[in-house]
């Protein structure tokens, strides 16, 4: 039995495609998809289209990409739908004008439990902190990003081994099903949910999660084994922890997407790599990081041991 409530879902990245998909097998009516523009992308600047607009292609879906989401003809596009709900997975922040034309209300699926980790990389920042624990959640969008009246949310665990890759597959099965489920809710009549201020005393209290950089995913060999190693997984498979080697005059971009940490004491200066037959070890403040999976600047990901086959470490540094 399809749902009598007309829908337009807004999102960009792969992480936004299940969602929209879960909610077409069950049968749910959506009258159109917003996405963002393409993009030239590339050295041959070939326009790249959102994994949401191919998915909305494949399944014949209506798409509407805005120059801005102010535009008067995108407004008057919306209106014309006479929507009842808009559903948001990891598209960017609505104006006021938009959320508040469907009858029902705008909600956001977002890859944390907030009020925790509001902002554009909740799944990184979570593994970057070291947390055990993380989620989804569903909430009504307001005037300030990601504060609005929780809905529901669904814990998910963080493993020991866990990388942002990995956590965003699990991330995005939850917060599919939370979507499900939010859907039911809205349609049983609930719409008020819980505020977030309930949720914490202190506004100190609250981790955030903003955009990361090329810089942020730089590696700090002054910290903690467990530390670098979190950061080399919240950076992995995308953008990348990385560090910058010196070989005489030569300097380029290590990346490491995976490592061991090494509970070893030394009186090393933090950064100073060690040759190990043929894999490294580098010196933090309390032990070493073994890189296992690899990318020099300009070339594949590989493991270690295939690199230092063909690349001599001896007399290589850190440069700052």
């Amino acid at each position: 039995m399809n749902s009598p409530l007309r829908i337009v879902y807004m999102g960009n990245p792969d992480f936004a495609v299940r969602p929209l998909e879960i909610m077409l097998e069950n049968n749910y009516n959506v009258v159109a998809v917003v996405t963002g523009q393409d993009k030239p992308a590339g050295r041959g600047k070939k326009m790249n289209e959102s994994a949401v607009k191919v998915f909305a292609r494949e399944k014949n879906l209506p798409i509407l990409q805005p120059e801005s989401l102010k535009d008067e003809s995108f407004i008057q596009d919306l209106k014309d739908l006479h929507i009842d709900l808009i559903v948001v997975v990891a598209f960017k922040m609505l104006p006021k004008v938009v959320w508040q034309i469907p009858t029902i209300g705008t909600i956001n699926i977002h890859a944390s439990l907030l009020p925790q980790y509001r902002g554009a990389a909740p799944i990184n920042w979570a593994i970057i902190n070291g947390e055990k624990q993380t989620g989804v959640t569903s909430f009504i969008i307001n005037e300030v990003i990601d504060t609005g009246n929780i809905l529901l949310q669904k814990s998910v665990p963080i493993d020991e081994d866990e990388t942002a890759g990995t956590l965003h597959d699990k991330l995005q099965e939850s917060g599919s099903q939370l979507l499900l489920e939010t859907l039911k809710l809205l349609e049983s009549g609930e719409q008020k949910g819980i505020s977030q201020n309930t949720l914490f005393i202190d506004e100190k209290d609250l981790k955030p999660a903003p955009k990361i950089f090329k810089q942020t995913c730089k590696i700090n060999w002054d910290n903690t084994a467990k530390d670098v190693n979190n950061a080399i997984r919240g950076f992995s498979p995308y953008p990348g922890a990385w560090t910058i080697l010196q070989k005489g005059d030569e300097k380029f971009v290590f990346k490491i997407f995976s490592a061991k940490i090494i509970n070893e004491s030394h009186s090393l200066q933090s950064g100073t790599i060690v040759l190990k037959n043929n894999t490294i070890q580098i010196a933090v403040r309390d032990g070493f990081i073994s890189p296992i999976e690899i990318q020099i600047e300009g070339k594949k990901r590989m493991n270690i041991h295939d690199f230092t086959n063909g690349f001599s470490f001896a007399n290589v540094i850190i440069a700052d």
